[in-house]
């Protein structure tokens, strides 16, 4: 098999994806570090500031982030048959693990040893997520206006956790605020461009 034929690229797609999904813990989230390492560093078939962008898509689009990204990536690297085969690799692990699971659940956490690792892989996660959180923004550039996007951003999460109101409420306010934003991010940016 040829190294640059489609059939290649959508095996070396399925396995990667394969590979994340069955050995990452933790959701959606945990899994963005490694999809990174995989499709930014090692494979290069998107670029840093690239995978900000697509996890900004992913996250702001139904269903789960790590699936959503999975798909774009697939899509970018072999086009709509990519973004399936992408999509598989990175669902039917879970879907096995789970199913099976599922036959003796009450058994199997009951167990102590069980429970014990548990617990440390939710450390292991809130490790994970930092450091995805380190790598993302270096892609990120640093100016009054992403500051103060990200202090008001953080304290309307900070308070929605506060606040006995409607998740969804506080859901919607940040979507709305991050695209308002957004809008306002480019605006200035070309009056910018403009006026150089």
């Amino acid at each position: 098999m040829k190294k640059d034929s489609l059939w290649f690229r959508l095996l070396v797609l399925f396995l990667v994806f394969l590979k994340t999904g069955a050995l990452t813990f933790g959701g959606g989230y945990a899994m963005i570090p490694i999809i990174q390492n995989e499709v930014a560093g090692k494979r290069k078939w998107v670029t840093d500031s690239e995978i900000i962008d697509i996890i900004a898509i992913a996250e702001s689009t139904p269903g789960p982030i790590a699936v959503n990204t999975a798909t774009y990536v697939g899509y970018k690297v072999a086009g709509v048959i990519g973004s399936i085969v992408a999509t598989l690799g990175l669902v039917v692990p879970s879907f096995v693990i789970i199913f099976v699971i599922s036959f003796f659940y009450k058994d199997f956490m009951k167990i102590a040893a069980i429970q014990a690792m548990f617990k440390g892989l939710k450390v292991g996660v809130i490790i994970l997520l930092f450091s995805a959180l380190i790598k993302l923004s270096k892609g990120v550039k640093l100016n009054l206006f992403t500051i103060i996007l990200f202090v008001i951003g953080f304290s309307i999460m900070v308070l929605a956790n506060f606040l006995p109101n409607n998740f969804n409420y506080w859901s919607l306010c940040l979507i709305l605020f991050g695209a308002l934003c957004g809008i306002i991010g480019v605006i200035i940016s070309k009056k910018k461009g403009e006026n150089k």
